[in-house]
C-alpha cells in the first residue's frame, strides 16, 4: 500500500519520490524501509534508504535533525546528490561522508524523517506506532539493557519533537508496527 501510493503521487524532490516514515522509536520503521525498498527493486524501482540513525549527532541530536537533513535534501531538491556525515555510534564521533544519489524512491526513515521543515520535498509522510512497552523492549533488545536510561531520555525527546511538529497529525499513512491492523488515515488508530 505505501509503495502504490507514493507511485500515485507526483515527485517532489526533484525527480525522486521522498517517502518517510516517521514515528516513536522501537516502533517497525527500519523494518518497513527495507521492506518497502525490497518491493521497490522487484517492481523495478530504483529505491535508496536512508537512517536517520546515521544521521543524529549522538544521543542528544534529535533536536538538530534539521541540520542534519539540510547537505541531504538540499542537494536532492535540485536533482543533485546529497551528502551526510555518518554518525559512528560506538565511536561517538562522526564518521565518513556519505553520497546518496538522486534516486527513483528516496525512503527517510526514523524519527524525525518527517520534519515541516522539510514537507515540501516528502511525496508521502507514513506514520509507524506500536505500544510504548514493545517499542522499549524492541529497543533494550537491539541496543542492550544498559542503555535503559538513555533510551528513556530520548523518548521524551521524541515525544516533545513529535508532539511540536505535528508530525502523526501531519501523516498521509499511519502504520501499525505490529502488523495487527491494516494501514490507515492519521484519524484513525491503527
Amino acid at each position: 500500500m505505501v509503495l502504490d501510493l507514493a507511485r500515485e503521487r507526483a515527485p517532489r524532490l526533484a525527480g525522486s519520490r521522498l517517502v518517510c516514515l516517521d514515528g516513536p522509536a522501537g516502533s517497525g520503521k527500519t523494518t518497513l524501509a527495507v521492506a518497502l525498498a525490497d518491493l521497490a527493486t522487484s517492481a523495478g524501482l530504483d529505491a535508496h534508504v536512508v537512517h536517520m540513525d546515521d544521521l543524529y549527532d549522538g544521543w542528544d541530536g534529535l533536536p538538530r535533525v534539521g541540520e542534519a537533513l539540510a547537505p541531504l535534501l538540499g542537494p536532492l531538491a535540485t536533482g543533485a546528490p546529497g551528502r551526510y556525515r555518518r554518525y559512528d555510534w560506538h565511536r561517538a564521533a562522526l564518521a565518513e561522508t556519505v553520497t546518496v544519489p538522486p534516486a527513483p524512491l528516496l525512503v527517510l526513515e526514523g524519527v524525525g524523517s518527517g520534519l515541516a521543515a522539510w514537507s515540501h520535498h516528502q511525496t508521502l509522510l507514513v506514520w509507524v506506532e506500536a505500544p510504548s512497552a514493545l517499542r522499549l523492549a524492541r529497543g533494550l533488545e537491539r541496543d542492550g539493557a544498559d542503555l535503559a536510561d538513555r533510551w528513556r531520555t530520548w523518548r521524551t525527546a521524541e515525544d516533545l519533537h513529535h508532539t511540536a511538529d505535528r508530525t502523526r497529525e501531519r501523516a498521509d499513512l499511519v502504520v501499525d508496527g505490529t502488523g495487527r491492523t491494516p494501514p490507515g488515515p492519521p484519524g484513525e488508530a491503527p
